[in-house]
């Protein structure tokens, strides 16, 4: 349980023993029979040890209680919605304590939340938080997409930062419930939708590090319009290599509070130099080649795909792989998944491997870069024009009157289509 947590190290095991000899690995076996240590986890099942207890992830949907407001506010016409900027009737509540896991679940008008002054998540960014959004079809049967997929993402998220797991399956009965409540606010157009945002933080009243032994869980939706309201516009990126976002081993892989305000000063550096976005890179050795490289890993907030031919003739769509310095995107994983049932029979090649801007450069060099664009949440796809890398426009494959390319305007309309329901069954749009 997350108490004994915070029961205090032995004294040979405190921080006062930093300055002794390194450990050999005669003497580290012998401390963990000792003191029952168990070897350090691999980095990706870093969470709370009592992150898993059933009983204390377990959310008792039937003790959920509904609270409407008495002051109903008013629909905005669509074409004032300003993503994120407007929020619905209610919003969806739970608590959590190390004594008595997740209690009842509330459904309340919106409100400001009360937070004492020490309480852990202002100062140690004890949160995590997910973006998804729920779609009204032409039938006017309100849709969430691939919602197990945010579920999980945020319970890994979560518990890579000691904060407690929760039954994902019983979360999203009552998603269903809140959305179902604020249907009002779903615009009925295509391309439109309702952002919801859950978000979990640390409420412990403490200005100790550790584990929190309290927490909350709650969700805000808000109606969006289309991230492109007039088409798409291409963007242009700058490559960033004086600031990184990610690293293998860090927490670049979870969906932190604390990943994003980071990136906010290189982006604004960036658009005063006139390009949309940073293109994340991350400086490694090949070891194919044993020589330095860029390597790409995400562009702004969203993955990032290329498609290039390659010198052989073969077309390939690729990605960055999940090695710790980009999100696991729940987009990501629909234009991959689409990718290999629908491109792969037309004889692409479909890949998630690490690839390094001189690969992009010489493509583009060589008229091989077709296309590349970010996937996200937001926006689904987002087409890139150039990109901006040690002094030069590297041209992305379109061209100057071209916006979009087919590949890019081919998974928008793919993942759109089951979003409003309109591939008729398919598994990843969900009836609320």
């Amino acid at each position: 349980m997350a108490s004994a947590l915070r029961t205090a190290l032995p004294r040979s095991l405190s921080r006062a023993t930093t300055t002794a000899r390194p450990i050999t690995l005669a003497a580290a076996s012998s401390l963990r029979r000792h003191y029952s240590i168990a070897p350090p986890p691999p980095a990706t099942t870093l969470q709370a040890p009592d992150a898993a207890d059933p009983r204390l992830s377990k959310i008792n949907t039937s003790t959920l209680t509904i609270t409407k407001t008495t002051t109903p506010k008013a629909i905005l016409p669509h074409n004032e919605l300003v993503f994120g900027r407007n929020f619905t009737d209610h919003m969806l509540l739970l608590e959590w304590t190390a004594a008595d896991g997740w209690l009842d679940p509330r459904i309340t008008p919106y409100q400001n939340l009360s937070l004492d002054p020490a309480t852990c998540v202002l100062h140690y960014a004890f949160e995590a938080f997910e973006g998804m959004k729920a779609y009204k079809d032409r039938a006017g049967n309100v849709r969430l997409f691939r919602p197990d997929k945010n579920m999980a993402r945020m319970n890994k998220s979560a518990a890579r930062i000691a904060l407690p797991r929760f039954d994902g399956e019983a979360f999203i009965e009552l998603l269903k419930k809140f959305v179902k409540l604020d249907e009002r606010f779903i615009p009925s157009e295509r391309g439109y939708s309702l952002y919801i945002r859950p978000n979990i933080i640390g409420t412990q009243r403490t200005l100790g590090v550790g584990p929190p032994g309290s927490a909350m869980l709650y969700v805000i939706a808000s109606p969006v319009g289309p991230y492109y309201p007039t088409g798409f516009k291409a963007i242009s990126l700058e490559a960033t290599t004086y600031a990184v976002r990610a690293w293998p081993g860090g927490v670049g892989a979870s969906k932190l509070g604390a990943n994003y305000a980071p990136c906010v000063v290189p982006q604004v550096q960036a658009a005063t130099r006139g390009f949309h976005q940073n293109l994340w890179l991350f400086e490694d050795i090949d070891p194919a080649t044993g020589k330095k490289e860029d390597f790409v890993t995400e562009v702004g907030t969203m993955n990032l795909f290329a498609a290039v031919v390659g010198r052989d003739g073969q077309k390939e769509l690729m990605t960055a792989p999940l090695d710790g310095t980009i999100l696991d995107g729940v987009t990501r994983d629909s234009v991959l998944a689409l990718a290999r049932e629908r491109l792969a029979p037309q004889g692409w090649k479909i890949s998630e491997r690490r690839f390094a801007m001189r690969e992009l450069v010489e493509a583009a060099d060589e008229g091989r870069l077709l296309e590349v664009f970010g996937s996200g949440t937001a926006a689904v796809v987002s087409p890139v024009r150039a990109i901006s890398y040690q002094g030069k426009l590297v041209e992305c494959g379109l061209k100057a009157d071209q916006e979009v390319g087919p590949i890019t305007l081919q998974m928008k309309d793919w993942i759109e289509g089951i979003q409003y329901g309109e591939e008729e069954g398919h598994p990843w749009s969900v009836k609320v």
